[in-house]
């Protein structure tokens, strides 16, 4: 058995409380601790003398002297986790030290992984009253904040705190610092600890690096089910799908896939080669830069990170044919003015039919029929629509109206061409055009896209044609966060796209809660496009999700500036870890304001303007939050807008229930990116399905 231990390879991880306490050590008990630790990565069972189990407690939990220090740990072949730092205090044995530390981590002896699912009592702590602060255990100082790396410029500011919610709540001070502190001074529940995402270490020597300010952060570790499906498929014919819900972490098996790929190539005995990888947002576009850099070293220079969008102004600039995109009002009033001025083909008679049926079409749901299926899918003449399939769309249209759809499409098209404008649709389908027709000379040996189920069937083929060999395309996606399109076949988009025996579904939640992800799952219900069965499963429990009827905007704002940082602080959070999404960018501004000028920090931003590190509460667009997410989220904003408060009364039957549901994915997108707790206020007075039927068995009502 020795031998076989001896001869495992073992991998370190750590959790961000270990990676906290490290930090906060001073420099010359960091080398002791880290001979330590690569001593414990050759054996991490128990010698009895220096490495200790401790049976007393919970059979999975170990203990190895450095020093005054105590490193707590788990192991499970081959992975050693680091749970923790403690320090020895002279007259404290290490039975006690124990027992204070477990203790005061608040675990449960012998159920380790089983969260505590006490639900605290919201109808009280939401009541307008100041609760009672909870002090330091013991004095900010200037060593501890240099040891944790905390500018000199915040000294002055944090030193004279005294109490935890002050900490949090320090105006000026980036949230990181906050939370770091907080992390140090008070000892998180193990089954916190214990949920705590696995941050890898490839060399122990790694700390190092990063307690002198030379490795900036750590990649996280992949689960069993995620790390299979970072290799799977590589050897197949053609391209692989991965798909999962929200928080299943589909983006990390792809950055990982990219790292395979490379590897793949080495040993084809390529050294020059290009890779491509495409993600959803500027902002997801730069964290997965940073990550790939951590997993390919200097490799990384064979990989553009990337939208999609701004590739198709990239091929487009290479041919001299820059876009002139108009946006979605512009696109509105150009529709409307091919209506009215469109003719139609026949008699009298089929004229005035085909006048009927657009008539009986919003303006919205037109241009989404001209934008989705006709543009996006390159359908090139009306024999070709009469034809064509319409996954998702959920108004059946005979040939009349399909007749009359592409005659409105003929007429906006030359409307557009007049003006010498176009729509983001046609500037991805004239991409794709370009590059089928071999006018761009650009090409990848292989390409990973994430998140593809926003992205025009455009867009996808230009992405596939890049490619050089159908097996190295790489796909995540999921059908129930589009919040765009309305479904599509992969195989109508492209004939490669077929991946019979190369499709997986991730089923692991390692963002959100039970409860969150349970809340939202019912929620979801009637606006699935992808209604396949999989049976889910949550890494992390914790609160209910709250809904909560609201009769004035005031009382929206009093809400929200009590729920925010109560639960901000009962995940141990400062307020900038809150974000509140909105259906409109209106409803957010006059959200952030009144909260600003109650004395709460907040900020609106627009996707382009979104920047994570700012104090404070983030005020978003349900759509621009697509792709991130936040401790603690509000849905809010409702009484603002018209979006959500009313369903037109000209739309009608099918064409209402599609807006429905594609407004519920949305709502759906937003309540999925909450990661620890949510809230939903809802007007009083609103008439929209969207914003009744909350289950009690999900949700907390309130009384």
């Amino acid at each position: 058995m020795e031998r076989d231990i001896m001869s495992i390879q073992w991998l370190t991880t750590m959790k961000q409380s270990f990676q906290t306490d490290w930090l906060a050590l001073p420099p010359k008990e960091a080398h002791q601790v880290l001979e330590k630790i690569a001593l414990l990565a050759q054996d991490p069972t128990s010698d009895a003398k220096t490495r200790k189990q401790l049976k007393y407690i919970d059979p999975r939990l170990y203990r190895m002297r450095a020093g005054d220090y105590r490193i707590i740990y788990t192991f499970d072949q081959p992975y050693i986790s680091l749970l923790g730092l403690v320090r020895r205090d002279e007259d404290t044995y290490d039975e006690e030290m124990d027992a204070e530390f477990i203790g005061g981590l608040n675990a449960e002896f012998g159920g380790l992984v089983k969260a505590n699912t006490t639900q605290p009592d919201w109808e009280r702590l939401l009541a307008p009253k100041e609760p009672e602060k909870k002090r330091l255990p013991e004095p900010i100082t200037e060593e501890l904040l240099t040891n944790l790396r905390i500018p000199k410029e915040c000294h002055a500011r944090l030193i004279p705190i005294q109490t935890q919610e002050d900490l949090l709540d320090c105006p000026g001070i980036p949230e990181d610092f906050l939370l770091l502190i907080d992390q140090y001074m008070f000892e998180r529940p193990l089954v916190q600890v214990l949920q705590q995402p696995d941050l890898l270490l490839n060399d122990v020597n790694d700390l190092l690096r990063y307690k002198e300010g030379e490795l900036l952060s750590f990649l996280l570790k992949l689960s069993p089910e995620q790390e299979k499906h970072v290799n799977w498929g590589m050897k197949g014919t053609g391209p692989t799908l991965l798909k999962g819900g929200p928080g299943t972490g589909k983006s990390t098996v792809a950055l990982y896939r990219v790292r395979s790929i490379v590897q793949e190539l080495r040993k084809e005995g390529l050294d020059e080669f290009r890779m491509l990888f495409t993600t959803y947002t500027n902002a997801l576009v730069k964290s997965s830069e940073q990550q790939l850099q951590q997993l390919l070293g200097e490799d990384i220079r064979h990989v553009e990170v990337t939208t999609a969008d701004k590739l198709v102004v990239l091929l487009l600039g290479r041919l001299g044919k820059q876009p002139r995109i108009i946006d979605h009002y512009e696109v509105s009033n150009f529709v409307q003015q091919a209506v009215k001025i469109v003719r139609f083909d026949g008699n009298t008679l089929q004229q005035e039919a085909q006048r009927q049926a657009i008539e009986r079409l919003s303006i919205d749901y037109l241009q989404q029929e001209i934008n989705q299926v006709i543009v996006s899918r390159q359908v090139n003449s009306l024999e070709e629509y009469l034809a064509a399939s319409r996954p998702g769309r959920r108004v059946r249209l005979n040939a009349t109206q399909r007749q009359a759809v592409w005659r409105v499409h003929e007429t906006l098209k030359r409307l557009l061409e007049s003006q010498n404008k176009e729509t983001w649709h046609q500037a991805r389908a004239r991409a794709e055009q370009c590059i089928a027709k071999g006018f761009v000379g650009l090409h990848y040996d292989a390409v990973v896209i994430d998140e593809a189920q926003d992205l025009d069937p455009s867009v996808i083929r230009i992405l596939v044609r890049l490619c050089d060999k159908p097996n190295r395309i790489f796909i995540t996606a999921d059908a129930n966060q589009s919040i765009y399109g309305s479904g599509f076949n992969w195989a109508d988009v492209h004939e490669s796209l077929r991946f019979q025996g190369r499709t997986s579904v991730l089923r692991g939640n390692f963002r959100s809660t039970r409860e969150i992800g349970e809340a939202a799952q019912a929620y979801l219900a009637g606006g699935m496009l992808d209604d396949e069965q999989v049976e889910r499963e949550y890494m992390n429990d914790g609160l209910i999700p709250v809904m909560r009827v609201i009769h004035s905007g005031d009382e929206e704002v009093q809400l929200l500036s009590r729920f925010l940082p109560i639960a901000a602080h009962n995940c141990r959070l400062g307020i900038g870890a809150c974000a509140i999404l909105c259906p409109t960018a209106k409803a957010g501004k006059s959200i952030a304001a009144e909260l600003t000028q109650r004395g709460i920090n907040a900020t609106f931003m627009t996707g382009p303007e979104l920047d994570l590190s700012r104090p404070g509460i983030k005020v978003l667009t349900l759509n621009s939050a697509k792709g991130l997410e936040f401790p603690v989220v509000a849905l809010a904003g409702f009484s603002h807008s018209g979006w959500y408060a009313y369903v037109p009364s000209n739309i009608v039957g099918e064409e209402r229930e599609e807006f429905l549901a594609n407004d519920r994915r949305t709502m759906f997108v937003g309540m999925t990116r909450a990661m620890r707790a949510l809230l939903v206020a809802v007007p009083s007075d609103a008439r929209s399905p969207l914003l009744r039927g909350f289950d009690g068995q999900y949700w907390n009502l309130g009384e």
